[in-house]
């Protein structure tokens, strides 16, 4: 048996490297597969989406490798999004998924952060994500001002998921009285749970509950509080977004600053360090996807919408969330952190 001494191994290894980043990205993606992570469980809005682009973007990558869905939710997608950050393959063959907020989770310093936001390479984002916070017909709490008065109970899943990082803002910001039962393992689960009355509401991506329940809106069967943009959602004009809501200037600069997160929305993203020619093969290959026919098609068939952003941009807002200044950072963390919604 031939042994390789250590020395040798490292030239061997260096040499095989250079050989693979030698590649084009055609001749090294041929007869791949691609992990497409999603930090979330089946079911959810990211899980939709991320499904119906894997789908797709396979056949615009040069090479046409195999995308694969793969579920890995835990602490509000920050399980995913560590693992993609440090342990993934850097070489383009993994795509992520996660929670939007998560520039402002790592500016936070937010329990289970273990990723450098800016570092990930964008992709592209096929939507914006409004989250609301609606409840259920039979809940005293009807309106926003209601829940100013009124103590209304919310499914929630992880604390680093917008599920409970919106309400708790709404709390910190305008005292409404949500309290927050923790546990639940998804969107779909916290949405049955409330259909259940184990609870009397929920926060979520619009879209989830649209694809979900499409009868549950026009049935009045829910009424919705508020959505959590900077502009109101197409369907949902009559719907006071919150920094609508805002009573004063820093109100309204605090909550813009949290919102921001319905611009970062749907976004996906690769490891650190892959050479530039994939990362720029994967981000023409998401631009394509997002005006493939077919794509499209099965876009207005499940009733979603897109606002798609190219990776380019979306690296440029992520990196304006990464750097919030010291003053406004210290009153978001306020609004994110103090007094947390009760589990």
């Amino acid at each position: 048996m031939r042994i390789i001494s250590s020395a040798a191994a490292v030239v061997l290894l260096a040499g095989l490297n250079s050989q693979a980043s030698a590649q084009t990205p055609e001749q090294f993606y041929a007869g791949k597969n691609i992990d497409f992570v999603i930090g979330y469980p089946t079911g959810g809005a990211n899980d939709v989406w991320a499904r119906v682009i894997a789908r797709h973007i396979g056949k615009h990558i040069p090479g046409k490798p195999n995308v694969i869905p793969k579920n890995q939710p835990g602490a509000g997608s920050f399980l995913a999004v560590n693992t993609v950050y440090s342990v993934s393959p850097k070489d383009g063959t993994v795509l992520g998924i996660g929670a939007p907020t998560i520039a402002l989770d790592e500016k936070l310093g937010t329990q289970g952060v273990r990723f450098k936001t800016a570092e990930l390479n964008w992709i592209g984002r096929s939507d914006a994500l409004i989250n609301i916070v609606f409840t259920w017909e039979n809940s005293k709490v009807k309106t926003f001002a209601d829940a100013q008065k009124y103590e209304a109970t919310l499914s929630g899943t992880g604390a680093g998921s917008t599920v409970s990082i919106y309400p708790t803002v709404m709390n910190n910001v305008f005292n409404t009285k949500f309290k927050i039962i923790m546990g639940y393992k998804g969107s779909a689960e916290a949405q049955l749970a409330v259909e259940r009355g184990e609870v009397e509401g929920h926060s979520t991506a619009w879209t989830a509950v649209k694809v979900a329940h499409p009868d549950w809106r026009p049935s009045k069967k829910i009424s919705i509080l508020a959505q959590f943009a900077l502009t109101p959602h197409p369907d949902l004009k009559d719907v006071p977004t919150a920094v609508s809501l805002a009573r004063n200037d820093e109100e309204r600069q605090i909550l813009s600053a949290i919102v921001a997160a319905a611009d970062i929305g749907l976004a996906f993203f690769t490891t650190p360090g892959v050479p530039a020619d994939r990362l720029t093969a994967l981000r023409r290959a998401f631009d394509a996807t997002m005006k493939d026919k077919d794509f499209l098609d099965e876009v207005e068939k499940l009733k979603l919408t897109a606002s798609p952003m190219k990776g380019e941009d979306l690296q440029q807002l992520i990196k304006q969330v990464s750097s919030l200044s010291p003053a406004m950072l210290e009153k978001v963390r306020t609004a994110y952190t103090a007094n947390q919604a009760k589990e």
